[in-house]
């Protein structure tokens, strides 16, 4: 065969000839994936990945596989991957022979694609063997009459993962978190697996193992049967006088409790001067005896492994599940044959004999006697589950997309696990009703987590159900819910796992236009069309609760995704792509850490106009307050007789034309327990003059309202009035809280705010009003200190000292949150 310009064959070509003195076997397809192929551009050390091919069988003659270096046929013993999940391959078999041959794979798909075609006067089996999101060993079987001639074993390679490095660890990591939910029934193919002591086995691992033990299990039976423990046991048998032989201790007690029984006779026993005999008694009577403990631990055995076969069967022809398919009749035939044998074993006469077993039993019989070892050694192994990575039994597992998904909800639940305190969690529930344990998708996991120094609650949730939609119910993958502190609302993000994705081959459109691999082009419209779909009706309109969502894909170049466009549209409009793998998880641990350190300032100017959004608007535009110096009870009860405030136009400055609300400052003069307590909405103002000609402004409000708690002043004070915001203002404890900040400084002190507990501000001045700047933030053992051109973060007591430009903090907040967070762990 000649080679191709390229390296690559793109036809169907033969990957499989196998000769035998019965008949000819090809199986022919493309040996490569296109997916494959591109990943092999970034992967080159796949070059040296090899496939397990196995062949075993009378009489063969020949077997040659497609080799990829020499681009045709080769007999050898090691060969690189040419069969790919989602690949498509013919086969065809010749017999050389007149007898009737037949093909067998244990999935009866793929046991009813191929069937005998006739053609000419000799027998073909034709058919196609296709694999959707299947990886791992597949088997099949050539047989005649019932009899194998032909067993081929080889291996399908995932297209979109590390087999070796991400897949196995992808598989394991599941299992893990829980037990058997990689596991499935019958598949297309299937893992090498050995038993584990811990674990409720599956309906599936208990088919794997009967199918494996089954007939060692019936010739222990049977060795059983042939030589059976025995006891020997006494009894004690009623018989006429003159017939008793020999008296045991029972029966001569017997005989001295019942005198009654003694008759004179003349050659009888001679008691004193009579001669007497009994006219009955009990005989000792000695026998073998089948029914022992033993004999009757097998029998109870045989009857619990029917029971297991039983409901084995019932879960077999009574599938549920959203897809319900008919059931394989040829696994239904092998386990009626297995259930068949074992009544045929328990209505032996020997077994009826047997007792029911009333205790347990342990003795070296069971532990060392043939037969009854193996019986009972093999009734433990098909109690236990089965773990892979072993080469004892065969174990299929669901395919790769499914456990995808399980693996990326588990996996970001362990992320979450190591940074952030777990308050309370739903357990992932699992349906084992079936013939394999499935993550319950009539129920929502849920792990609420907590902030270690913010205290604002993580939600992390699995297929959480989104009722009352104006469209259609929503049920993402998962979903992230981050509380803020001041913020009565969560920010939620999606994040979706789609086992697919583009490997932008040469020459493709998704080349041409991203350069690079990425998640599909689909998956990201779809999750424009899931953010958008995701509302709650709030004050009239529906608002958007999503924040972002994400399509979480298979691959592993971190470093070079980053360039991207999916990526970068991720920080322009919080939608995109995140590779997501058991060996790739910087960029996914990143992110998350980003959005729940962030402040809710900077991920709101992220956001595109979700849920919050026109009030976080409105407060970038805050209503300024005017806070005025209340000096006397008589200044303080004409305020609040006449709900008025008035101030010397003199003292006013810029500014205060644009204030909306007046708040009063009540000096020690007015009140021992003084501060911010009252504030109205001016709806007035008026000017007039006084006696000595001074101009006077009288701010009028509707109605005077009280503050939740007073803000007190800690020393300081105002020395006429000064300018806030109204959120300030209700959020406020402190009269220093109400200095007016530069952005950097409102920047600096919402931070604070949401890392400690009623930090402290230090002024440059005593009364707010003539302050000009702060110069410490103190907040527990956390001292910020403020200079003109940076920003100090230190440990009291301690002389390490983190120094934060003003400006890179102006364009990072994030960056004194981290600093922050690192004093108090250090």
């Amino acid at each position: 065969m000649a080679s191709l310009p390229s390296g690559l064959v793109r036809e169907d070509v033969e990957l499989v000839l196998i000769e035998t003195n019965e008949f000819t076997l090809f199986m022919k397809g493309k040996p490569y994936h296109q997916r494959f192929e591109g990943l092999s551009q970034y992967k080159k050390r796949l070059q040296n990945e090899m496939m397990e091919f196995k062949v075993e069988g009378e009489s063969i003659q020949s077997v040659k596989v497609f080799d990829l270096d020499q681009q045709m046929l080769a007999a050898s013993s090691a060969f690189r991957p040419i069969f790919f999940e989602n690949g498509n391959y013919q086969i065809i078999v010749t017999s050389k022979t007149d007898s009737e041959l037949e093909f067998y794979h244990e999935h009866h798909l793929l046991r009813n694609a191929v069937s005998n075609v006739p053609v000419s006067s000799k027998q073909v089996l034709m058919g196609n063997l296709q694999f959707q999101n299947e990886v791992g060993l597949s088997s099949f079987e050539i047989r005649t009459q019932g009899k194998t001639l032909l067993t081929v074993i080889f291996e399908i390679f995932p297209s979109k993962l590390d087999y070796k490095e991400d897949y196995r660890k992808l598989l394991d990591e599941v299992n893990e978190e829980i037990y058997n939910l990689a596991f499935h029934f019958l598949r297309k193919t299937y893992l090498g697996a050995r038993t584990r002591v811990e674990g409720e086995a599956s309906a599936a691992e208990f088919y794997r193992l009967i199918q494996h033990h089954f007939r060692s299990f019936l010739q222990a039976i049977k060795r059983i049967e042939q030589q059976p423990h025995h006891q020997l046991i006494t009894t004690h048998q009623k018989v006429r006088g003159d017939q008793l032989k020999k008296l045991d201790s029972f029966g001569r007690n017997q005989l001295r409790k019942k005198v009654s029984l003694f008759q004179e006779v003349q050659n009888g026993i001679r008691f004193g001067n009579k001669q007497l005999m009994p006219t009955e008694g009990l005989q000792v009577k000695k026998q073998h005896s089948f029914d022992t403990m033993e004999n009757r631990l097998i029998k109870w055995l045989l009857i619990r492994i029917e029971d297991k076969l039983k409901d084995l069967l019932n879960k077999v022809e009574t599938p549920i599940g959203r897809y319900k398919s008919e059931p394989d009749q040829f696994v239904v035939q092998t386990i009626k044959e297995m259930q068949k044998h074992l009544q045929q074993r328990i209505k032996n006469p020997f077994w009826k004999t047997i007792s029911k077993l009333d205790r347990s039993v342990m003795s070296l019989v069971i532990q060392m006697a043939p037969g009854y070892r193996d019986a009972f050694q093999i009734y433990v192994l098909l109690s236990r589950g089965l773990e892979l990575n072993g080469q004892i039994y065969k174990m299929s597992v669901k395919d790769v997309a499914q456990l995808y998904e399980y693996w990326t909800y588990l996996k970001l639940g362990a992320l979450l696990d190591k940074k952030y305190v777990l308050l309370s969690q739903d357990v992932v529930k699992v349906n084992r009703e079936g013939l394999f344990v499935n993550l319950d998708s009539s129920n929502s996991a849920k792990r609420v987590y907590s902030h270690p120094h913010t205290g604002e609650k993580i939600i992390l949730q699995y297929q959480k159900e989104e009722r009352h939609l104006p469209t259609i119910t929503q049920k993402p993958d998962t979903m992230l819910s981050i509380e803020k502190k001041g913020k009565d609302y969560t920010y939620n993000y999606i994040f979706d796992a789609k086992y697919r994705i583009d490997f932008a081959v040469e020459d493709s459109y998704y080349e041409k236009r991203y350069n690079s691999p990425g998640p599909m082009e689909d998956d990201i419209n779809t999750m424009h069309r899931y953010r958008d779909a995701l509302v709650v009706q709030h004050n009239g309109p529906f608002e958007r609760t999503a924040f972002g969502a994400y399509v979480l894909f298979p691959w592993f170049e971190e470093e070079l995704y980053e360039q991207h466009a999916f990526y970068k549209s991720i920080e322009s409009v919080n939608i995109g792509g995140l590779p997501f793998l058991p060996n790739a998880m910087r960029l996914v641990e990143q992110f998350v850490e980003h959005l729940i350190e962030k402040s809710p300032e900077e991920i709101q100017e992220e956001g595109i106009l979700p849920r919050g959004t026109l009030d976080s608007w409105k407060s970038s535009l805050d209503e300024k307050v005017v806070v005025g110096l209340v000096s006397n009870e008589e200044v303080f009860k004409d305020c609040i007789q006449q709900k008025t405030y008035k101030i010397s136009m003199k003292d006013l400055k810029k500014g205060w034309q644009e204030a909306k609300h007046i708040a009063l400052y009540l000096s020690s003069n007015v009140s021992s327990n003084n501060g911010v307590k009252y504030y109205g909405e001016i709806v007035g103002i008026s000017f007039s003059s006084m006696e000595n000609s001074e101009q006077v402004v009288a701010f009028t409000v509707d109605i005077w309202k009280s503050l939740r708690n007073i803000i007190k002043p800690v020393g300081y004070g105002i020395s006429s009035y000064m300018l806030t915001t109204l959120n300030t203002l209700k959020e406020a404890s402190e009269l220093p809280e109400l200095y007016m900040k530069s952005n950097d400084e409102l920047a600096l002190w919402r931070t604070m705010r949401r890392l400690t507990k009623n930090p402290k501000l230090n002024l440059n001045h005593t009364e707010v009003d003539q302050a000009s700047e702060i110069v410490q933030i103190k907040s527990g053992e956390v001292l910020v200190t403020l200079s003109k051109k940076e920003i100090q973060v230190k440990r009291i007591g301690s002389m390490k000292l983190t120094s934060i430009d003003r400006e890179e903090f102006l364009n990072n907040p994030n960056r004194l949150f981290k600093e922050v967070i690192d004093v108090l762990n250090n």
